[in-house]
C-alpha cells in the first residue's frame, strides 16, 4: 500500500538510482504518473517532460480500454485486436474517437508545457512513469512511441501492476520495474491510500517544480 503518489514516486526512485549517471530523462503519463515521475526525476537529477497518450475505450464501457493513442509527429495507434474483433462497434467509431483524442492530447500539450520544447531521449536512459497499469494498453502506446525516438535505454516503471501485464510489457521495454504485482488486482486506486484525482493546475505546477530543482542542483554542480 502507498501513502500516495509521491510516496510511490520515492519508492521507485530508490530502485531506479542506478541510472543515475545514464544521462536519464523521465517521460511521465499525465496526471497522475506526473507526481509519481518528480520524485524519481528530483532525485536522479533528470528532466521531466511528458508522454501525452489517450485511451480509446469502448463506447459502452469508456473504461475499458479498446487502444491508445501517442501524439507526435507521427501519432503511435495501439489496438486491442481481439478485444475489436469481439465487439461490433459502429463504423468509423475508432478513427473518430482516434481524432477527438489526438486533439485532447494537443490541448494539454498546450496547458502544461507552455510552449516549452520536448526534451530530446536520443541516446539517453528514458524511464517512462505512471502511477499504475491495469490492461497495459496506454504503457504499450507510450513505450513504442518513445522507442522510435532512439533512446539509448527504455525502461517502464510503474508502483503497481498485474502480473500477466507486466510480462506482456517485458518485450516493450529494455527493463520493466514495478514494485508490487499483486496476483488478484481490481483498481489502480486500491493500492493507495490517497488517490485523489489530479487537476491540470496541479500538473503545471509539478512539472515547474521539477524544473526549479534540476535548475537549482545544475547551478550547484556548476558552481
Amino acid at each position: 500500500m502507498f501513502a500516495d503518489r509521491h510516496d510511490a514516486g520515492r519508492r521507485l526512485a530508490d530502485r531506479l538510482i542506478g541510472f543515475k549517471n545514464q544521462n536519464p530523462v523521465v517521460l511521465a503519463l499525465p496526471r497522475g504518473g506526473v507526481a509519481v515521475g518528480v520524485e524519481i526525476a528530483i532525485a536522479l537529477k533528470a528532466p521531466l517532460d511528458l508522454v501525452l497518450v489517450r485511451k480509446i475505450g469502448v463506447p459502452w464501457q469508456p473504461e475499458l480500454a479498446l487502444g491508445a493513442v501517442v501524439d507526435g509527429s507521427n501519432p503511435e495507434f495501439v489496438t486491442n485486436a481481439e478485444l475489436l474483433e469481439s465487439l461490433q462497434l459502429p463504423e468509423g467509431y475508432v478513427e473518430e474517437e482516434s481524432a477527438k483524442q489526438l486533439k485532447e492530447i494537443e490541448r494539454r500539450r498546450q496547458l502544461y508545457l507552455r510552449g516549452r520544447p520536448q526534451v530530446d531521449v536520443a541516446g539517453r536512459a528514458a524511464i517512462i512513469v505512471d502511477d499504475g497499469i491495469a490492461t497495459g494498453a496506454t504503457a504499450r502506446a507510450a513505450l513504442r512511441a518513445v522507442r522510435r525516438k532512439h533512446p539509448a535505454r527504455l525502461i517502464l516503471a510503474v508502483p503497481v501492476a498485474p502480473p500477466e501485464t507486466v510480462e506482456s510489457l517485458r518485450g516493450e521495454a529494455d527493463e520493466v520495474i514495478c514494485l508490487e504485482m499483486p496476483p488478484y488486482f481490481a483498481a489502480i486506486g486500491a493500492f493507495y491510500n490517497d488517490f485523489r484525482q489530479i487537476g491540470d493546475e496541479e500538473v503545471t505546477k509539478l512539472l515547474d517544480r521539477a524544473g526549479s530543482a534540476i535548475g537549482a542542483a545544475k547551478r550547484q554542480t556548476e558552481g
